[in-house]
């Protein structure tokens, strides 16, 4: 509980990473499934966030792409992330135009997010993050705040490498985080307490 969550977990792979790009640019199998399995965790995530059950067709699509545009990519192994995901995205987009899938209405009503939830932290929703049941609550999060927060968090981009994602100013991507963190700190919290009250009940 005390422990912070790691914000950033693909960045201690950045430097394995950029070295796999640059051997699968070269022709080595081996070494794009090795660049593979470090990004598309996190790029599962993200489209998870954004698609929900159709994430695995999305995630297929871009990496088709990915792998068609690989020798184009210039970068190290950070930019890699970026560039994947602005990839992911944009096939996102396009699947949720087909789809015609209208946005989710916001499941956060506001007198909850009045509630004061004195035990909740942002660390606790961070670390709550990798969960299918936190991810259903991203979705039900503002579309900025949503991806600003799958991509700092789940992908692991930076602040500036989310905002060239997402085409916007660094400073509004890191507001548009802030805020979707502390909204889904203090759901946690909400339904933390329910779930104890309601285990109280039973007991």
């Amino acid at each position: 509980m005390g422990q912070t969550g790691e914000p950033r977990r693909g960045h201690a792979y950045d430097g394995e990473l950029g070295a796999a790009v640059a051997r699968a640019q070269e022709g080595d199998d081996g070494a794009f499934a090795v660049a593979y399995r470090i990004v598309q965790p996190g790029l599962l995530g993200y489209l998870r966030g954004l698609v929900g059950d159709e994430a695995e067709d999305v995630a297929a699509d871009a990496w088709l792409e990915i792998a068609r545009d690989l020798g184009r990519f210039r970068g190290d192994g950070a930019g890699f992330r970026g560039w994947t995901a602005t990839i992911a995205r944009h096939r996102a987009l396009d699947h949720l135009r087909r789809q015609r899938v209208r946005p989710r209405p916001a499941t956060l009503e506001q007198d909850v997010l009045e509630l004061p939830g004195p035990h909740s932290t942002h660390e606790q929703a961070l670390e709550s993050l990798s969960t299918e049941y936190a991810l259903g609550l991203v979705r039900g999060l503002p579309r900025d705040q949503a991806e600003a927060v799958l991509l700092r968090v789940v992908v692991g981009l930076d602040g500036p490498a989310a905002a060239r994602v997402l085409g916007k100013r660094p400073g509004a991507v890191r507001t548009a985080a802030y805020r979707g963190l502390k909204r889904l700190a203090r759901e946690l919290g909400v339904r933390e307490r329910e779930r104890e009250r309601d285990g109280d009940g039973h007991g």
